[in-house]
């Protein structure tokens, strides 16, 4: 366990997609905290941390009651809030304690249920969050990369490792052009623009893209990362993927593909883009468990960088420091 910033308990994270919470509590881990998700009886999502305060049970192994949980020991009930509003046994004239579980504040947008550890229901979610909605989706994930929650934003953003890690499915190492990379930061964090590739010399662009009119990459703060690439048809594909830190080498994700302005069917993106999707999923999974993996038999290293590494400066101190790092407009050439 890490000691994280506490300006990130504060801030909203994904942490489960919504078509899995149905009438079994289900248990998450957020910023090392455990916490348990539950549904009313009338479908309102509700979470609390998953410790039953008499003898600590998990509650994610106790069961719904309509308006909150029983825990799974003693039947001790508590609502949708955290308060103690049964125990089996007492008798009817004794006052119930003065006790209560930690309330999580919970939202739902597309598709995936969202979470406050300080249990204030209050601020927006971030920008590229706000932005999209389920008429443009077309397929919504979770899965969960053994890495550092830094690291993995980073991997996201990082185009430079997709000619090795993911060869000949997203570029080809021997097909490189320059392009021009633009780092624009701004008041939820930053964007880049990557300018002098229409094209892209993978698998994956020959079957399924056309020629580009733009490429950039986004990051909203605390967890928020997309890919888009507009086309000139008119057509838009948006590859968001969202981070939620379990701990400090364990990393869930949830990814969704928004297209507009394109032909693009669920059944077909699921059935034709999704397998080669998933592989590139797991590719990633691999190399971020090798890195984690090394890291902790040298603990306490620091990665060389260049001016290629234009994203990472920006997350890492974010994460470390709690807010975003003064930072002025970069342009880079590199090859892509």
């Amino acid at each position: 366990m890490i000691d994280w910033h506490p300006s990130h308990a504060s801030r909203w994270f994904a942490a489960l997609c919504a078509e899995r919470l149905r009438r079994t509590p289900v248990a998450v881990r957020l910023l090392d905290r455990p916490v348990v998700l539950a549904r009313t009886g009338d479908g309102r999502a509700f979470a609390l941390e998953d410790r039953c305060p008499h003898r600590h049970a998990p509650l994610s192994a106790g069961c719904a009651t309509g308006d909150g949980l029983a825990c799974p020991y003693h039947g001790w009930r508590f609502d949708r809030d955290g308060r103690l509003c049964e125990i089996p046994g007492l008798s009817p004239e004794a006052a119930l304690p003065s006790v209560r579980v930690r309330r999580i504040a919970v939202r739902e947008h597309d598709g995936l249920i969202w979470l406050r550890l300080d249990g204030r229901d209050e601020g927006e979610l971030a920008p590229l969050v706000r932005e999209f909605g389920p008429d443009s989706r077309r397929f919504l994930w979770q899965t969960r990369w053994p890495a550092h929650v830094v690291d993995a934003i980073e991997n996201f953003l990082d185009p430079l490792h997709t000619h090795w890690i993911h060869p000949g499915l997203v570029r080809r190492g021997g097909a490189r052009s320059e392009v021009l990379a633009r780092f624009m930061p701004n008041a939820d964090g930053f964007e880049v623009g990557y300018h002098g590739q229409p094209q892209q010399s993978g698998l994956l662009y020959r079957l399924f893209e056309s020629p580009r009119d733009s490429e950039r990459a986004r990051f909203d703060a605390p967890g928020s990362a997309q890919i888009e690439y507009r086309y000139r048809n008119g057509g838009t594909v948006r590859i968001s993927l969202h981070f939620s830190p379990e701990s400090a080498a364990s990393t869930a994700v949830f990814a969704s593909l928004h297209v507009e302005n394109r032909w693009a069917p669920a059944w077909l993106v699921r059935r034709l883009v999704w397998p080669f999707l998933k592989r590139v999923n797991d590719q990633d999974a691999r190399v971020l468990g090798l890195q984690s993996a090394n890291l902790r038999r040298f603990p306490g290293v620091r990665g060389a960088s260049t001016e290629l590494d234009l994203v990472r400066p920006w997350v890492e101190a974010f994460w470390n420091d709690g807010a975003a790092p003064p930072a002025a407009p970069r342009e880079v050439r590199m090859r892509l």
